[in-house]
Formats: C-alpha cells, sequence, structure tokens
C-alpha cells in the first residue's frame, strides 16, 4: 500500500500548489496522520494556497477529517477533487456543523402550547363522555334483560376492589387517626377543651377524612390496577377479540369494574373511618385520659348522623369516578409498554385530582349540613 504523502510547487503567481498522493486512509498502515496535519499546517493557514486531490488513490473518513480540519471544516473554490470525495467532504461537515445558537423567539409559542393542552383536554373530555354514555346505555339495557349481568366479573372486581383492600385501608386510617389524636390532644390540653376532641375526630374524620382517604387508597391501589389491566388486554389485542366476536366491552370490562368499585366504595369508607376513630380513641385515652367508653359514647351526640351520610354518599360518588378515569385511561392505552405506563400513571393522579374538585364541590353544597 502507497502511503499517504504530498507535493508542494509554485505557479508563475509564486502561489503554492498542493498535490496529495496515495492512499490517505487508515488501512495503509504507514500513515501518521497527527504528523501529516503537522506538516501542511503553513499551507492550510494560506488561502491562497491550491489543493489538488485528483490523484489520491483512496480517501477515507480519517483523512478527509484531518485535511478539514485544517481548511476550518469548509470547501473553497481552491480545492481540486473527484466527485465521490465530495461527497465524502459534503458528509463530514454536515455531521460536524455547529447548530445556530442565534433563533429566533417565537412569541406565539405559548399561545400555541395553550391551544394544544386546550385541544388536548378537550378531547380527553369527549372520550370521557363518550364512554360514560355507553357505559349508561349498557345500563338501560340490563333494566330490560337483567338476566345478562355479568355478576362473576361484578364479584371478582368487589372482591379485588373491597375484600383485598381492607388490610391497607384499615392500617393506614388506624395511623392516621392516632397521628390527628395525638396533634390535636396536646393543642386542646393546652386550652383546658379535652372533651373537644371528640368534636373535632369525629366530624373530621367522618364527614371528610374517610371518604377521602378511602378514594386516594383506593385510586393508587384499585385504580391502578384497572387501568393496567385493561391495557394488558389492549395490548394483547383481547379487546378487539370480543369486538370481533360482537360481544360489548363496554358490558364486560367496564360496567362490571365501575358498579362493583361503585358498591364497596361505601363499605371501605365506613371500614376506614372507624379505624380512623379507633386511633383518634387510643390517642386521646393515652394523651388526655379520655377513656374508650366515653369517647364512643360521646360521639354520636356530638357528631350528627347526617354527617354519615354524606360520607357514604361521598363514598359512592368516589368510587364511581376513580372506576370511570380508570376505565378511561385503560382503554385509550396503545400497544405499547411506554404508553401502559404512561396511562397508569395519568390514571391516578387524575383520580385523585378528580376526587378532590368533586369534594370541594360537595363541601360548598353541604356546607350548612350537619355542621
Amino acid at each position: 500500500m502507497v502511503a499517504a504523502s504530498f507535493r508542494v510547487a509554485q505557479d508563475d503567481q509564486d502561489r503554492n500548489h498542493v498535490q496529495l498522493f496515495g492512499q490517505w486512509s487508515l488501512r495503509a498502515p504507514l500513515n501518521d496522520f497527527a504528523k501529516l496535519r503537522k506538516s501542511l499546517q503553513p499551507f492550510f493557514l494560506d488561502n491562497f494556497t491550491k489543493w489538488d486531490l485528483l490523484e489520491l488513490e483512496q480517501l477515507d473518513a480519517a483523512g478527509a477529517a484531518t485535511l478539514l480540519s485544517g481548511w476550518g471544516n469548509k470547501l473553497n473554490n481552491n480545492v481540486s477533487l473527484k466527485p465521490e470525495h465530495a461527497e465524502l467532504f459534503n458528509t463530514l461537515i454536515g455531521l460536524t456543523k455547529q447548530p445556530n445558537k442565534k433563533t429566533t423567539r417565537d412569541w406565539l409559542s405559548p399561545l400555541s402550547s395553550l391551544g394544544e393542552g386546550v385541544l388536548y383536554l378537550i378531547h380527553h373530555f369527549t372520550e370521557f363522555s363518550r364512554l360514560l354514555a355507553s357505559l349508561l346505555l349498557e345500563i338501560a339495557y340490563l333494566f330490560r334483560r337483567p338476566q345478562d349481568f355479568p355478576w362473576r366479573e361484578f364479584s371478582a372486581n368487589v372482591y379485588k376492589s373491597g375484600v383485598n383492600a381492607l388490610p391497607v385501608t384499615a392500617l393506614l386510617g388506624f395511623m392516621i387517626g392516632i397521628v390527628m389524636g395525638y396533634l390535636m390532644s396536646k393543642q386542646l390540653h393546652a386550652f383546658g377543651a379535652d372533651v373537644y376532641i371528640v368534636n373535632i375526630l369525629g366530624l373530621s374524620i367522618i364527614r371528610e377524612l374517610g371518604p377521602v382517604l378511602m378514594a386516594v387508597l383506593v385510586a393508587g391501589r384499585s385504580g391502578s390496577a384497572m387501568t393496567a389491566q385493561i391495557g394488558v388486554m389492549r395490548v394483547t389485542d383481547e379487546i378487539d377479540a370480543l369486538t370481533t366476536m360482537g360481544i360489548s366491552r363496554t358490558l364486560r370490562i367496564v360496567l362490571p369494574k365501575v358498579l362493583g368499585l361503585t358498591f364497596v366504595s361505601p363499605l371501605l369508607v365506613l371500614w376506614t373511618s372507624s379505624w380512623a376513630l379507633v386511633g383518634g380513641a387510643c390517642a386521646s385515652n393515652l394523651e388526655l385520659g379520655i377513656s374508650f367508653r366515653f369517647f364512643f359514647e360521646y360521639l354520636p351526640l356530638v357528631v350528627q348522623p347526617i354527617n354519615l351520610t354524606l360520607s357514604l354518599i361521598k363514598g359512592l360518588i368516589f368510587g364511581f369516578v376513580v372506576a370511570l378515569v380508570a376505565c378511561h385511561f385503560g382503554l385509550r392505552i396503545k400497544p405499547n409498554t411506554e404508553s401502559l405506563s404512561n396511562s397508569t400513571t395519568s390514571s391516578v393522579v387524575t383520580a385523585i385530582s378528580g376526587v378532590i374538585l368533586v369534594n370541594a364541590w360537595f363541601a360548598i353544597l353541604t356546607r350548612g349540613i350537619g355542621v
């Protein structure tokens, strides 16, 4: 193999004329491009030097990069080369070209982003409304043909969303009750109002904390499981198979999950609130010396029964919202794992946000009841 070399001549105007020979390639073991670049450095600095690459036997990216670095990463008119070599140089120039840092600021970009966000929300709201309408139509259909009700799927969702959630809701409810009772007992004892801890714990837990805590736990546990389950069915084309067989996906998938969680949520509210009250009673007994008998006998006297009714209605609404949001995002999952994870996360966040908004709206409507 002929190693890379060059020859320098001068024309009539005393301008340097550099002619390259051999193989400017890494295949030639004798090539030392660092040394070649150092030897050609005086000619690189001369803008009037002419370069002749027509006699080159071979040129690869390494040799071309050596020449381009000396030419300032550009080809001038004083370079003569073959068409295939010109293509190689243009490719390297495109790869090493620095992006233009002076970009024109788009003043409409915030407005465009806002518009995209609004359209995205409208699309979600439309699909959510369509799913709700489809669910109501299936419920109306079951009133005419109750024998088609999916009892097996319904009972399975009641077991998964309700029975399996009893340990975690009891534990967290009990711990929250202890924390609230401990903190409130310190403040009330400072003012000599120990007995009012029953009023505060009873009203806050039964009316607000119990339903909201249950909804958050159910959204993170059962809601995410519903979204992931429907998403896997989308990935494995099981939902498309149901459509092909003429089976309503709303009747067999969405309706049992929504009705199952809606049915079991008020029971979970009672369960969670009971354990939270037990925790609060334990903290009151340890910190203030209030007996368990006095706590639970005095509780119905200071907390009106209507608060328990409102709590159960909240649980019913929260369960419906969580299940419907979970099914909505599950049905929108695309057949890939990234969409599955993103939709599951969006389902939990949206469900919890929806529960908080519904709870705020419910609190405004019932602000004069039971207080």
